[in-house]
């Protein structure tokens, strides 16, 4: 199943208000003018100056020459900030099936940052589909309530309420309930 990525013109905003206030402040730390930096990278004055306004919605190229100019990756010369606390209420979110359990993303971060949060419900009896989530991943567990057992093919850990585990999740990995269901938090991390 192929799942779409619907970015919104808040979110678009988003990003090229970010990139404007990182390229402005990086080019001004290094001690750059609008010319020197257009020097250096090869993009015109006219749309350096766009990008820190934040109305141009330049290349991949355009944004690699100037982050290879400023000396920072890809990933620092667009990464957002949040400028307010982002609340998710009880009931929010979006919930999704996966066979008998029941998985509500908190905070995925539509923008791929380096985790996921979720809350998992698991009903007695179930076992979740066995995940994989990548090199380098590490998953932590938390038990809200109930019982689950956490199973790879070398391993197998009980936790009860209240316990908690964390492990390298880039191998097969599965959540199974027995007698009683179980509510897990769950944030993995990306390397």
């Amino acid at each position: 199943m192929r799942q779409e990525l619907a970015v919104t013109n808040g979110q678009a905003a988003g990003v090229r208000g970010a990139l404007a206030g990182n390229l402005r402040r990086t080019r001004l730390t290094r001690g750059l003018s609008v010319r020197e930096l257009a020097e250096l990278t090869g993009v015109s004055k006219a749309l350096i100056s766009q990008i820190e306004r934040g109305v141009a919605n330049p290349t991949i190229e355009v944004l690699t020459r100037l982050a290879g100019a400023l000396e920072l990756t890809f990933a620092e010369l667009t990464r957002t900030h949040l400028a307010a606390p982002e609340v998710l209420r009880r009931g929010e979110g979006m919930p999704m099936a996966v066979g008998d359990t029941t998985v509500r993303s908190l905070f995925a971060a539509a923008d791929r940052r380096r985790f996921e949060l979720a809350e998992g419900d698991l009903p007695p009896m179930t076992r979740s589909a066995k995940s994989a989530h990548g090199h380098g991943s590490v998953e932590h567990a938390y038990v809200v309530s109930g019982e689950v057992t956490v199973e790879s093919d070398t391993w197998s850990v009980r936790l009860g309420e209240g316990d908690a585990v964390r492990f390298g999740a880039e191998v097969d990995h599965v959540y199974a309930t027995g007698e009683r269901g179980c509510r897990v938090l769950t944030l993995i991390s990306y390397d």
